[in-house]
């Protein structure tokens, strides 16, 4: 009973400005239900042995839905969750779940959830398939969340055109033992309200480093651990990226690449992120990475000017048995 009242008042605290939404019995189901996966969590992440992450990761995965079941659960932070992406979107109509789930190095993949912001404050939640592993070229169309293209989201711009709202989601995939990804995403919601991702919002030409246009997602893939950078930056409104070289002068091993020292830029004009080949030396809030564990903004009932620098924290993804032998192909997990 004390270690629930603590939590309450913590909680309370960290939701001063959304606790009207959330009664008081709500927040205890919520608190409980937290504590119960939180060590889960951690587990899927950080365990030695993959049986031991996948078995973590179906407890997390039930627990965490049981979580939203709970009236006005959109409002609850679930901030002790710490190995768990958690995005609202700038104008808080929807916040996205991504995390991630290893066998080996040679087997990884995210798991996700959107859910919505309802007036009655049920659940309404488009859960996510990574269908990555199923596709032999992941930018060639738009796609649903049945088969979306999986990535840890760390950041979400929005933007309009025409009167619509886009949504662009910046990510990142530990791809396999070589290389790891960076995704540009632009999401937005069809008549019926359900999520659509990645479109024709890319104007750029083609060469060797990025994907062959037509594109209906970007993604920045280069050699694991190489650090390029890849982030929104609010002064240049722009987003802004590594420009890539290769070390061995061959641009199609992707696992060769590795940050040259300087910045390519999409910039969002008349509803389409263009390119510029122009070269940034530096741009400080553009070169900080930022862990998704950070990303847990609350919600936000109007336009929020937050100019903060994301800090640089070491990965939790930790994986220890990269030696095991590549199974079978997963099959999809359901919710």
């Amino acid at each position: 009973m004390k270690l629930i009242t603590l939590l309450s008042l913590g909680l309370l605290a960290a939701t001063a400005s959304f606790s009207q939404k959330i009664t008081p019995t709500q927040l205890k189901q919520l608190a409980q239900a937290e504590a119960e996966i939180k060590d889960t969590a951690r587990v899927m992440i950080m365990a030695n042995e993959a049986i031991d992450r996948y078995r973590a990761d179906s407890f997390f995965t039930r627990g965490l839905i049981k979580a939203l079941r709970v009236p006005n659960s959109f409002y609850y932070p679930f901030d002790s969750i710490v190995n768990v992406s958690k995005l609202y979107s700038p104008d808080s109509v929807f916040r996205i779940f991504t995390w991630e789930l290893a066998k080996d190095f040679s087997s990884i993949r995210q798991k996700g959830a959107i859910q919505m912001r309802t007036v009655d404050g049920s659940l309404k939640l488009f859960p996510l398939f990574d269908n990555s592993d199923d596709t032999g070229n992941p930018v060639d169309s738009a796609r649903s969340n049945k088969r979306w293209i999986g990535a840890i989201y760390y950041k979400i711009i929005l933007k309009q055109f025409n009167n619509k709202n886009y949504y662009t989601l910046l990510g990142f995939d530990n791809n396999n033992e070589k290389s790891t990804k960076k995704w540009i995403e632009v999401l937005t919601f069809d008549e019926k309200g359900e999520p659509i991702f990645g479109g024709r919002y890319f104007q750029y030409a083609n060469d060797d480093l990025k994907p062959p246009q037509p594109a209906f997602r970007f993604c920045l893939e280069y050699k694991r651990n190489a650090g390029a950078i890849m982030n929104y930056d609010t002064t240049s409104d722009a987003i802004i990226f590594a420009h890539l070289v290769s070390e061995e002068k061959d641009a199609s091993r992707k696992y060769t690449l590795i940050p040259y020292g300087n910045y390519e830029s999409f910039k969002w004009i008349s509803g389409k992120w263009v390119h510029s080949n122009k070269y940034f030396d530096f741009v400080e809030e553009a070169a900080t990475t930022v862990d998704p564990n950070l990303a847990k903004l609350p919600p936000v009932p109007t336009k929020k000017n937050d100019k903060k620098k994301d800090e640089l924290v070491p990965s939790p993804y930790r994986i220890d048995d990269k030696n095991k032998k590549k199974e079978e192909p997963r099959k999809r997990e359901e919710y």
